[in-house]
């Protein structure tokens, strides 16, 4: 049973940075790409960064590119999202997602989500 528990979300200025990390359980983590996404209220889920399973590409979304950075520690079966120079706009909730295979495309399995909330 595939498990995802994001952490580090919170309250923080505009400007200022959060690290969200994502922990995994269920399945081999090297094995799948994953990726961040967000929502806001009233709004639909978009996608926010990606990595593929041995971590050498990343996406982004244009909104997020030159601002945050996602990595994975495959050791440890964590994903991580650095987020700095945060605006309220990026004020929403955040879920890791593992996907269906080693590349970007479907994503299988969701966590609960975590709050980021940047006061302006």
């Amino acid at each position: 049973q595939v498990q995802l528990v994001e952490s580090g979300g919170g309250l923080v200025q505009a400007g200022g940075s959060l690290r969200l990390s994502c922990a995994a359980s269920g399945r081999t983590f090297s094995a799948y790409a994953m990726g961040w996404f967000r929502q806001a209220p009233g709004k639909e889920r978009e996608f926010v960064s990606g990595i593929t399973a041995s971590g050498d590409t990343t996406y982004y979304a244009d909104s997020a590119k030159a601002r945050f950075t996602i990595s994975r520690d495959n050791t440890k079966n964590t994903l991580s999202l650095q987020m700095n120079n945060l605006k309220p706009e990026d004020t929403a909730v955040y879920y890791c997602a593992q996907g269906s295979g080693p590349f970007l495309s479907r994503y299988e399995y969701w966590g609960p989500g975590t709050q980021v909330t940047v006061s302006s």
